[in-house]
């Protein structure tokens, strides 16, 4: 049975990982897949600024690290800043999946050009660094936002009235008017809007957080991980400091 490790990247409580939980609803998994659901102990409070991004990615990676030998087979990162996904790669042998650079690959398999959907302006650099880095700057037709501060424990809830019709006219405004022929969500936790922009977009909208659950799959079934020479191992493993790093911060936040 296919055991995946998801990494929540904040500390959340019982009922904030159920609500990330239930993207596994909008897709089609292996019924004897197991999805296991970890928040980090450790985060920044948001994504907006390089120090965060460092913050984010010291919890994921400490969160994720000992996955092997805890008999998972593969794990996921459940954020688009993708954080903490080259360092545990390095460390390692079985898939680490970070859905930004999977959801945007995948986007090109449908169309020519895609757009990103993100929460809010603050968020922008974030995303516009991710796609450089990725090398996707000629296949972006855009990054809008239609921003609404994100919400990263309830996420829509209770605002969906309100939030879901913005979500879709900036979406609309990125197929007529920068000529995207796909939409990828920004963030993992807008998947509760999915089903609603799906039925009334004109193109495909990829929902990151379930694709990246089925690609796992896809990955343990063709028996394919990252490349050693792309993600090489460390000489020396530092795991105990960085659990000691990461605990003394969740202790002191």
């Amino acid at each position: 049975m296919p055991r995946i490790l998801v990494i929540n990247p904040f500390p959340l409580d019982e009922a904030g990982v159920a609500r990330r939980a239930a993207q596994s609803g909008h897709v089609a998994l292996d019924p004897d897949t197991e999805l296991v659901y970890r928040p980090v102990k450790f985060s920044a409070v948001s994504f907006m600024s390089p120090h965060d991004w460092l913050m984010m990615d010291l919890g994921v990676y400490e969160a994720g690290l000992t996955a092997e030998r805890e008999g998972f087979d593969a794990v996921v990162i459940d954020t688009m800043s993708d954080s903490g996904m080259a360092a545990l790669r390095s460390v390692l042998s079985i898939p680490v999946i970070g859905p930004g650079k999977a959801s945007m690959l995948y986007a090109l398999t449908l169309g020519a050009k895609f757009s990103v959907l993100a929460q809010w302006k603050p968020a922008l650099p974030r995303y516009r660094k991710v796609i450089r880095d990725y090398g996707f700057d000629r296949q972006c037709a855009s990054v809008r936002s239609f921003d609404v501060e994100p919400d990263f424990v309830n996420l829509t809830e209770g605002k969906e009235d309100k939030t879901f019709p913005i979500m879709l006219d900036v979406a609309m405004r990125c197929v007529e008017e920068d000529g995207a022929d796909v939409i990828c969500l920004g963030s993992t936790t807008m998947h509760q809007a999915a089903e609603y922009l799906a039925e009334r977009l004109p193109v495909p909208l990829v929902n990151p957080g379930p694709l990246s659950y089925k690609l796992a799959e896809t990955l343990l079934a063709t028996g394919l991980a990252h490349s050693r020479k792309a993600y090489p191992a460390p000489l020396v493993r530092k795991d105990e400091l960085v659990h000691g790093i990461v605990g003394a911060a969740a202790r002191s936040a």
